[in-house]
């Protein structure tokens, strides 16, 4: 089981890393690629072609209303790969992912609705690949709160760059992101960690070599920073 996110970490400032020049010149860059990309192939994939008029991006942004940047969230997410049979879909308890089977799609159950949930366990898809995503829950290894030192550790190392993503998408929709260990409980200082050092650096590495990133990712990531492209809007930093 993919854990809930808890947000612990209040020092590290995500806001920096996307500014409006920087924001367009990763949309700059993402566009390129997907054109290099369509340009490779005889069929254009649906992936890159998605109609974005009819998506608001104030309904993704840090509003009152959170069930609704959900839902557009979901209804996004699903277009954006009918083509991979995937669905992305609210979860009553905990996340939890579905390999396709028996004709079924496969699922994405991100945690009680949670927008920052349902962003975490896409990024965590995102980085699973073709391989991992014929798993339950990608095969990853989960120890829950309360974790040893060891196991901290080794969280925090598979955790490095689905966060990463996790931030990209985060502030493309225009909301602060905040990095979690996801460890409350935890019998040894925490205060060491560079967990949250890492993740900055790493969406900076994103950041500065876009082509790095997982192919679903720039796709998800491009088509969120789309919506936002000209929007005579206030940051909310």
């Amino acid at each position: 089981m993919i854990t809930t996110i808890l947000t612990t970490d209040t020092h590290t400032d995500f806001s920096t890393l996307l500014t409006n020049g920087a924001a367009n010149r990763l949309l700059e860059a993402l566009n390129a690629l997907a054109d290099k990309e369509a340009n490779k192939s005889s069929s254009t994939n649906s992936s890159f072609t998605i109609d974005c008029s009819s998506f608001d991006a104030d309904d993704l942004k840090l509003l009152a209303d959170d069930d609704k940047a959900t839902t557009t969230l979901i209804q996004l997410f699903n277009q954006l790969f009918v083509d991979q049979q995937v669905e992305l879909v609210r979860g009553a308890h905990e996340p939890e992912y579905f390999p396709a089977n028996n004709g079924n799609l496969a699922r994405i159950e991100f945690a009680h609705g949670f927008f920052n949930s349902a962003l975490h366990e896409i990024s965590h898809w995102c980085i699973a690949g073709q391989a991992r995503r014929q798993l339950s829950d990608f095969g990853y290894w989960y120890a829950a709160d309360g974790r040893s030192e060891a196991q901290q550790h080794a969280f925090e190392r598979v955790e490095v760059k689905p966060q990463a993503l996790e931030c990209l998408f985060t502030l493309a929709c225009q909301r602060p992101f905040q990095v979690s260990q996801d460890n409350l409980f935890a019998e040894f200082d925490t205060s060491r960690s560079t967990f949250a050092s890492d993740v900055y650096r790493q969406a900076q590495n994103y950041i500065a070599q876009p082509q790095s990133l997982p192919r679903d990712a720039q796709t998800l990531l491009k088509t969120l920073l789309s919506l936002f492209a000209d929007k005579d809007t206030q940051s909310i930093y």
